[in-house]
């Protein structure tokens, strides 16, 4: 699975565009140079582990948390996001929290890996339906400065509506386990050189996608 058949299974996976996918098919380095964000703390750090558990968790093979997607993470949003993305990112850590308590009366790390689960899953259709409603506007906002590049207009500037952060969190989950080195070795199968083509190789139920580093 090479990174650009990543981006596309992420896509599919969260119903929206990789949020920074230009800058992490160009290296990451933001360009931003007014954002005040340094680093997420150790605590953030260990909450995203276990909200990346919970997406991808361990079962015959090792899950999210054992590939430390959340160290993975906070050098994402530190190289790949712009100011307003590293903002919403890291409200939202306190927003799922609050919301978990809200449909659960605990907090996400008092919660049962059921009730985690429940939650999530509730969360994830939330930020599906709003992905819709983004890309609606993006769409809009796009015909809207095509027809001010017509009419000579180079001042028009599109707004921008703020993607859901756990749209964010479970693409980053998602890339942060499958180019580990757990993700890559233990949950798909890896060929560390990529051999000859065989377009007939033998598929059984069950088997492990390919990976390459």
């Amino acid at each position: 699975m090479n990174r650009r058949e990543l981006l596309r299974l992420v896509t599919m996976a969260t119903g929206s565009v990789l949020i920074g996918s230009e800058l992490l098919l160009s290296g990451c380095n933001t360009t931003d140079s007014n954002t005040a964000f340094a680093s997420l703390t150790a605590e953030e750090i260990a909450f995203l582990d276990e909200v990346g558990e919970t997406i991808l968790p361990a079962t015959a093979s090792p899950g999210a948390k054992a590939a430390e997607v959340g160290k993975f993470i906070n050098v994402m949003i530190r190289d790949c996001y712009e100011t307003d993305d590293q903002q919403t990112f890291q409200k939202g850590i306190k927003e799922l929290d609050l919301a978990c308590k809200k449909m659960q009366g605990k907090t996400f790390l008092e919660a049962t890996a059921q009730q985690r689960e429940q939650f999530l899953i509730a969360l994830d259709k939330e930020a599906k339906d709003y992905s819709k409603k983004k890309t609606l506007f993006d769409n809009e906002q796009g015909k809207l400065y095509t027809q001010a590049q017509e009419k000579g207009d180079l001042q028009f500037k599109k707004e921008r509506m703020q993607p859901h952060y756990f749209t964010m969190m479970k693409q980053l989950v998602m890339i942060g386990f499958f180019t580990s080195k757990t993700g890559a070795t233990q949950a798909l199968r890896h060929v560390a050189v990529p051999g000859r083509y065989d377009g007939a190789m033998e598929y059984k139920k069950g088997d492990k996608a390919w990976s390459s580093k």
